[in-house]
């Protein structure tokens, strides 16, 4: 794994693409089109802006990087947001989405003096792209055929999901989880070492991981996934979705823990949670942004013939609006983040907001 440090995007970038020969420039150009987009990204930022490669993964002829973005203070006691896209290859547009967030950051640098002023208090991560191999090999697996949400070392305590819950017979499988015993795969370290870097000592920490693929709604969901048990924090967790639901009253999400739907083993948001919270005496909120692309598929039923249709808006109007319908949510959890001391819950407020989330989200399971 490459070493994490930050480097100017003036001379990570460059040096990645000059290690490429013509034939493997073409190929990611015709099979990971969001790299090439993102190294076009990165190398047209400011200076303030930081690129780091976490990771690499070998597909073929190719090797493949795992870029970390980093911008907003170094201070290492401010918090932090933690922005992943592209977990599973086939999910492109959850990787869209980050890019899509990535670009607007960098077009308002220039002139939006609330950004600047925002990004002296709250640092913010980014890994766009962290399973580029397949993405490259449009599959929902990494490389190897490991589902790399299914592949922490964390096993569910009641029944999970037959075969979406996770299983160990084969990688030519869905869900597959990988052998326990050889560790998680490449592309989790590498996002491991990142959340070891970035969140220690850090008193309040939010993640947003972007997927597609599963309802009608987009959804928030939060920790756990291997329970159906409250999470320690949940009380923040109903602080945070008040908040939101008070400034954008007409939003079209749904928050509710993940168990609500299914249990699975392996999931990384449970294990880093348990694993910070562990460590840190701070605040971790991880949350996954999954869009509802069951809308996509009932407005154009013919996505069904084709595999990316099942998680992807094919329609160009359609990939558009999902691409700035985002925005505001992924704005709102940059500005929540850097003022966490005004609204994260204390003293009766904590009991009093976690009863009441244990009311609304798991009441059926007391």
């Amino acid at each position: 794994m490459t070493e994490l440090r930050a480097l100017t995007p003036h001379s990570v970038i460059p040096a990645e693409q000059a290690s490429r020969n013509r034939q493997q420039k073409r190929l990611l150009r015709t099979f990971l089109p969001e790299l090439v987009q993102l190294e076009r990204q990165l190398a047209e930022a400011p200076e303030l802006v930081n690129t780091a490669v976490a990771g690499r993964v070998a597909v073929g002829p190719i090797e493949l990087p795992i870029y970390r973005v980093d911008l907003g203070t170094p201070a290492t006691n401010a918090p932090v947001v933690l922005i992943v896209g592209g977990v599973h290859g086939l999910e492109r547009i959850g990787s869209q989405v980050v890019m899509a967030w990535l670009d607007s950051l960098l077009a308002r640098l220039g002139w939006d003096q609330h950004l600047n002023a925002l990004l002296e208090k709250v640092h913010i991560t980014l890994l766009p792209i962290m399973n580029p191999g397949g993405m490259y090999l449009n599959q929902r697996s990494n490389p190897s055929g490991v589902d790399l949400m299914r592949n922490a070392p964390i096993t569910a305590q009641d029944g999970s999901a037959f075969l979406l819950g996770g299983q160990q017979w084969s990688s030519r499988l869905p869900w597959y989880r990988g052998r326990p015993e050889q560790g998680m795969e490449v592309e989790n370290q590498a996002l491991e070492a990142v959340i070891q870097d970035l969140l220690p000592n850090r008193p309040f920490s939010l993640a947003l991981d972007c997927h597609s693929g599963f309802g009608w709604q987009d959804q928030i969901w939060f920790p756990y996934a291997y329970r159906r048990r409250p999470m320690r924090r949940i009380d923040s967790v109903m602080a945070l979705k008040l908040i939101w639901e008070q400034a954008y009253p007409n939003h079209n999400y749904r928050f509710e823990p993940q168990s609500a739907h299914y249990l699975t083993h392996g999931d990384l948001w449970d294990y880093f949670y348990k694993q910070v919270n562990r460590e840190n005496s701070g605040v971790f909120l991880p949350l996954t942004l999954e869009m509802g692309s069951w809308r996509w598929i009932r407005k154009r039923p013919r996505q069904l013939f084709r595999l990316d249709g099942f998680f992807n808006p094919l329609v160009p109007h359609r990939h558009q609006r999902v691409l700035r319908s985002h925005l505001t949510w992924m704005d709102f959890l940059i500005s929540a983040a850097a003022s966490h001391l005004n609204w994260l819950p204390t003293g009766e407020q904590q009991s009093m907001l976690r009863e009441a989330a244990i009311m609304h989200w798991y009441r059926d399971t007391r």
